[in-house]
């Protein structure tokens, strides 16, 4: 007999209510994409990006958002579908609209105000948008994708962040995955919160010094997650977790309300 069942009946028995508790995090936990390199990645550095998911909402709590939206550095607008691929990329400066699932790789294309879909080079500016979404997402939820496929995670050790405050930093290299498999990241966890507070980006995996250092601040809640948008001289905007959105978002080219 399942254990929530004989609960079920000896409450009964007892003449006192009794309601099933919610899966926690701990009964969820954080299994790894498929993909994700354990055999090479480091037990400590799996353990810390756990701590960051459990800091960030929980694994739980990611898997059940879905739609997400955010403007990028100021040039556009992206509205994803975590559950369907579907993804919503306008360039408000030059009329352009991408509208591409990033699962099948179809959808539609207004460029400059011109509508393409039906021409030969669809598949080209459908392309295009899924690198957008590649580029603008990672910049937003990096810290969900720490166990994405691809990854190898290694800890470095212990160090200091900008602003002085020391951090666990762990080390993201990948396998055949993205558009450019041979970068390298170093993540910077706060020590105190486990958050991710910093990051610097790396062009090749054997270059000694970074190309650039950013910090991940101002932490929001959005929905039943953290969102970060500070990336210190620029900045990810009108950061939302939605719970629906406008009919047509992901079909129609027109602007939507």
């Amino acid at each position: 007999m399942k254990a929530n069942t004989l609960l079920f009946l000896m409450a009964i028995l007892l003449g006192v209510s009794y309601c099933a508790q919610p899966a926690t995090d701990a009964d969820y936990g954080n299994p790894p994409a498929e993909g994700f390199n354990q055999e090479e990645s480091d037990e400590q550095a799996i353990a810390i990006a756990d701590e960051v998911m459990e800091a960030m909402g929980g694994r739980a709590a990611w898997d059940a958002t879905r739609y997400i939206q955010w403007t990028f550095f100021g040039r556009r607008t992206l509205l994803w579908d975590k559950e369907t691929g579907n993804v919503r990329i306008e360039l408000p400066a030059d009329s352009t609209v991408y509208l591409v699932n990033i699962f099948d790789k179809t959808g539609k294309v207004q460029l400059k105000g011109t509508d393409i879909s039906a021409t030969d080079s669809l598949d080209q500016y459908l392309e295009q948008g899924e690198s957008i979404w590649i580029n603008d997402a990672y910049w937003l939820v990096m810290p969900y994708k720490l166990k994405d496929s691809g990854v190898t995670l290694k800890y470095i050790g212990q160090d200091t962040m900008q602003g002085g405050a020391p951090a666990d930093v762990l080390q993201l290299t990948f396998q055949e995955v993205g558009r450019t498999p041979d970068n390298k990241y170093l993540v910077y966890v706060d020590k105190e919160d486990r958050l991710v507070k910093q990051w610097q980006f790396f062009g090749n995996y054997q270059d000694p010094e970074p190309r650039f250092t950013t910090p991940w601040q101002d932490y929001q809640q959005q929905g039943a997650i953290m969102l970060s948008g500070d990336r210190g001289r620029s900045k990810l905007t009108d950061i939302a977790v939605l719970e629906s959105v406008p009919e047509g978002a992901f079909t129609s080219l027109a602007p939507i309300e």
